[in-house]
């Protein structure tokens, strides 16, 4: 078990004084069993394309090339609805099987999900999903597998696959809408949602995938004009606000226009509810805070063992602007959701603030596939409990299941804030904890985990410090 050095420990005391870290387990108040479920799924990356399945990623060989040109040809020429014939037709052979560790998803795993989730909506009247629809690089492979296709062709394309993944979801859950967050792969740059794909495809967003609640003409112009909007559910005092964080990441090309109006428009969204009395679910792809897998690489530590810089998913200013919003008002947002790193995780945003990260569909990163359903207060609208649903890849897949129970894989009950809260220590204190924390990052698939004895305190300090200085100097001091 690692020991804290006193500047840790002192750190992991201020956090608790500040209430960042509360009292949690049997005696914090527990909310009963007046609960209901909200089903969260993330990053299903879905590519139509074959995926041959050998490590290293995508095989532009002659036989490759031409397999997945007959079949995009295909895919073009027929409906949305004709496309599952073509998936599990002899023009896919080499795809019939759900996809493999570090693979996108292809149709075998994107059926095999929906139908587990499918099957464990229960009574859930509210699905989530926290960003990217599509599959890594979907554009550029389309010009690389028809090489004579005309300007627009992809574009087309992309739209069109965007749609055949919304009729698959929408089959799936019924008439249950599901709030989303764009992903930077629902795009066709892969660094979207970019201004063109969000004005193309926002009326399919808002009617396949919100299954046309709320004010229409509110949401569809605010996905339009960047890809973040605001819904009321009926029959709940409740917002939802998704935002589109990709565009707070650096080196992404975006008009820093659009980055105040979100912000203004975020501002001026929490002061609405909260003056409503109303709560918050708080929807992003990508979270604040450090990129864990390139912080913690080998390369990144110096001779004395140590980093000597951090990569964080959004511009400082961003993260800086965006914390001060949320402080401005406790207890308004009661839930806060991302995905974008496939893994299952959590961060402490703020005190009060802690974000559940949910697993992706897809093992691109080799995680298992997997996604959550949360068990929520009714009174306060706010999560007390999940249970991890994944599917093993390896040796060979077989179907979803229950992976584990949160409050009985940790022994801590109550709000899901303070749980976690309490948890950011005792995976230092616990080694129990720590391995389960690990093996459940991955989904189960330990073979694939990057998480080691070197980088663990990488990790580790992800989940509580959000800023960049305060993470580089809590990892050098573990």
């Amino acid at each position: 078990m690692p020991q804290l050095s006193r500047r840790t420990f002192l750190e992991i005391a201020s956090l608790a004084s500040a209430g960042l870290i509360g009292g949690c387990g049997g005696s914090n108040g527990s909310t009963g069993s007046d609960n209901f479920p909200v089903l969260v799924f993330s990053d299903v990356h879905f590519q139509p394309y074959i995926q041959p399945f050998v490590p290293g990623g995508t095989d532009f060989n002659s036989a490759t090339q031409q397999a997945n040109a007959d079949l995009v040809t295909q895919l073009v020429l027929k409906d949305t609805s004709q496309w599952p014939a073509l998936f599990t037709g002899s023009l896919n052979a080499l795809n019939l099987s759900p996809s493999a560790p570090l693979y996108d998803t292809n149709y075998a795993l994107l059926s095999m999900a929906l139908a587990s989730i499918k099957q464990n909506l229960g009574t859930c009247s509210a699905v989530i999903f926290t960003g990217d629809f599509l599959g890594h690089g979907l554009y550029q492979l389309y010009s690389q597998y028809l090489v004579d296709a005309q300007p627009g062709d992809a574009n087309a394309f992309v739209d069109k696959t965007l749609t055949f993944v919304l009729q698959q979801i929408r089959a799936a859950v019924g008439a249950i809408p599901v709030y989303f967050a764009l992903g930077n792969c629902d795009s066709y740059t892969g660094e979207g949602p970019d201004s063109t794909f969000l004005a193309n495809n926002a009326q399919q967003l808002y009617a396949l995938a919100l299954n046309s609640a709320g004010d229409g003409l509110d949401v569809i112009g605010s996905i339009a004009n960047g890809g973040y909007y605001a819904i009321e559910p009926a029959g709940m005092n409740l917002m939802i606000v998704a935002l589109n964080t990709f565009a707070l990441s650096p080196g992404i090309p975006v008009d820093t226009t659009m980055i105040d109006d979100q912000f203004a428009w975020f501002d001026g969204k929490l002061a609405e509810a909260s003056n409503a009395g109303k709560k918050v679910w708080l929807l992003m792809h990508a979270p604040p805070g450090a990129v864990e897998s390139s912080t913690g690489m080998p390369t990144n530590y110096n001779g004395n063992g140590q980093i000597a810089a951090a990569t964080m998913m959004w511009v400082g200013t961003n993260q800086t602007r965006f914390m001060g919003i949320i402080d401005k008002y406790p207890g308004v947002i009661t839930m806060s959701l991302a995905g974008h790193t496939h893994m299952d995780e959590f961060r402490l945003m703020s005190p009060g603030n802690a974000l559940a990260i949910t697993a992706g569909i897809s093992p691109f990163f080799g995680n298992n596939p997997a996604y959550k359903i949360f068990a929520l207060d009714s009174a306060s609208l706010a999560p007390t409990d999940y249970t991890a649903v994944n599917c093993n890849l390896l040796p060979a897949p077989s179907q979803f299941g229950s992976y584990y129970t949160f409050s009985q894989a940790y022994a801590l009950e109550g709000p899901l804030a303070a749980s976690l809260a309490e948890l950011f220590p005792a995976l230092l204190a616990s080694s129990d904890a720590q391995t389960q924390y690990q093996g459940a990052f991955v989904s189960g698939n330990k073979a694939a985990n990057s998480i080691t004895s070197a980088n663990w305190p990488v990790y580790w300090c992800g989940i509580g410090y959000m800023d960049e200085t305060a993470f580089i100097n809590a990892v050098n001091s573990f």
